[in-house]
């Protein structure tokens, strides 16, 4: 016997044919089975109504679409004949296919992840005779069950699903599940485990975080007569969202600002979030190397050239810009990563290179690629240091982890937060034991578009495909952007970037001497959860001298089945 929501649905004289159709669902299809009666839709202004819905695990998805009396179509107009005469209807296949659409429309934001197994739109007539040879281009029989074939209805609608459902697979039990509380309005138990709270203590922590990391508007209010200042903060200090805030402020006052990083998907971000803004917008958002290029600089190829002669060109050119293209202020983010010589570059683009105004944002502790560790730049007005200590964006379980290298004088506000898991694995089957973690994540009703898997050393193969395909520009970073899926990247290129949860893939490390500060960046992008794929003998000796990324207290997680372990 199927499982029915509501358990004991109320029917009317109207539904009759409904309720016909309903019991004998109930009484023959699996005990697994998910049927539904009557799901009311809303998909913007448009309402729909689905009189039943199957969710049947391994299988597919049903949405039927129940006419009572007796059915005919004449000249492709359909009539309804029953108790109060002929009548003509709107085309049930027309309904049941608007149906389904909106329901796949009005859960994809719900879920974050979009319905892909098999979707059968069916019709059923409990009290019409329909021609065992019906053909027509918008109905196909095999999508009709009539009032002779009631009896095989349950085997009837598992062949419509499996021969003319549209969909790429089966139904995952664990994704029919989390429909349920979609469908039903269901609030589902609360405080039961920390499984549970998952994905509503995770939202709840987010909003938290934001209205924190906001507040350092004060901060930058407080230093605002300052024209040459160094953010000295470690990760989740927020120190992205005050370069952003401090370009916006500085370009509302007409003056012309150059917002710049290193890293291509920050780029991405920082003018993902400028494009939000109506007007005012800086006069260049973006990398660093980008920047020359666009004012004249030949493209090159090789690290020497673009770490050293690239620069040096932007700095012979930059002095023979027009007063106009030249900036009254330079911001920068990941300032850590940019060399002496880029600053170089930077302020030979400017209208004051000795005394103008220069805002680094900037974390040493990041300072994987050893480029600058925030000494003054050039041979103008130095940098006064202000130290961001507080931590906003990670929860505290997560920021615990790192605590040893933020140090002492950092406050944790980020809430408390879930507990790290920990995944023991070789270091070889490292990839796919991480990927395995995104499906059990998505399973336990956490979004895909929640989800990060961020590599050590060999790129994910999804991410690879992007490199090696030239779409990293056109397609990968423009995706995470929107939000629209889990994404698979690199902790080198994910610096200054964040997701809800983050699955950090240790596959090992090129370069053991910055292994510790790639360990720092991973266990710093995830906000609420934060997963640990790896072997734990080789985290521990990249995490220090003094083990400075701690896996204590981290929960023993195994993505097959459902149980941990401290």
């Amino acid at each position: 016997m199927a499982r029915c929501y509501p358990q004991d649905p109320e029917f009317t004289e109207k539904t009759a044919a409904e309720q016909k159709v309903f019991e004998i669902l109930r009484r023959t299809l699996p005990e697994d089975v998910l049927l539904f009666h009557s799901v009311q839709l809303r998909n913007q202004r448009a309402e729909h109504e689905i009189d039943l819905l199957v969710l049947w695990p391994q299988v597919g998805v049903a949405v039927i679409e129940v006419k009572g009396g007796r059915l005919t179509v004449e000249d492709g107009t359909w009539y309804q004949s029953d108790s109060k005469g002929k009548h003509k209807i709107q085309s049930p296949m027309a309904q049941v296919q608007s149906a389904a659409h909106a329901l796949k429309s009005v859960l994809f934001p719900l879920m974050g992840t979009p319905i892909t197994s098999r979707l059968a739109d069916v019709v059923c007539f409990p009290y019409t005779d329909w021609p065992d040879h019906y053909s027509s281009v918008g109905v196909p029989r095999e999508l009709i069950i009539d009032r002779a074939q009631l009896e095989d209805l349950s085997p009837l609608l598992r062949s419509a699903i499996e021969e003319q459902g549209g969909g790429l697979a089966g139904l995952s039990p664990e994704f029919a599940q989390r429909m349920v509380k979609h469908l039903t309005g269901d609030t589902g138990p609360i405080g039961e485990s920390d499984e549970a709270l998952g994905t509503s203590e995770a939202l709840s922590n987010e909003d938290v975080q934001e209205t924190l990391t906001s507040r350092q508007t004060i901060l930058l209010s407080a230093t605002r007569s300052l024209n040459r200042v160094s953010f000295i903060g470690g990760a989740g200090s927020g120190k992205t969202w005050m370069a952003l805030e401090k370009a916006r402020q500085l370009a509302k006052e007409g003056l012309r600002v150059g917002l710049f990083c290193y890293n291509k998907g920050l780029g991405h971000y920082l003018k993902a979030q400028v494009g939000l803004w109506r007007q005012n917008k800086p006069g260049h958002t973006g990398e660093f190397h980008e920047f020359a290029r666009s004012v004249g600089v030949p493209d090159g190829s090789g690290q020497e050239y673009f770490d050293i002669t690239m620069p040096q060109l932007l700095s012979e050119l930059g002095p023979c810009l027009p007063q106009a293209q030249k900036f009254d202020a330079v911001i920068v983010d990941e300032a850590q990563d940019f060399a002496p010589g880029w600053w170089e570059a930077l302020l030979a683009c400017t209208k004051d290179p000795l005394n103008g105004m220069v805002y680094a944002f900037l974390d040493n502790r990041q300072d994987v690629y050893q480029r600058w560790s925030g000494e003054n730049i050039g041979e103008g007005s130095p940098l006064v240091p202000i130290h961001v200590d507080d931590n906003l964006r990670n929860t505290k379980r997560i920021a615990r982890t790192f605590k040893e290298i933020i140090g002492n004088n950092v406050k944790l506000r980020g809430g408390e937060g879930l507990p790290v898991r920990f995944v023991q694995c070789s270091t070889e089957d490292a990839v796919d034991v991480a990927s395995d973690c995104v499906d059990r994540l998505i399973d336990e009703g956490w979004a895909n578009n929640q989800i990060a898997l961020l590599t050590t050393n060999r790129r994910h193969p999804i991410h690879l495909d992007h490199f090696e395909n030239g779409t990293i520009d056109s397609e990968y970073w423009p995706a995470f952007h929107a939000r629209e899926e889990e994404f698979y990247g690199h902790v080198l290129g994910f610096k200054g970037l964040e997701r809800s949860v983050v699955i950090l893939c240790v596959n090992g490390f090129k370069d053991m001497e910055r292994a510790t500060e790639q360990l720092y960046v991973g266990f710093s992008r995830a906000r609420s959860l934060l997963v640990v794929v790896g072997d734990r003998e080789l985290i521990a000796e990249a995490s220090g001298a003094n083990r400075q990324i701690s896996l204590h207290g981290a929960t023993a997680w195994n993505p097959t089945n459902t149980q941990f372990s401290s």
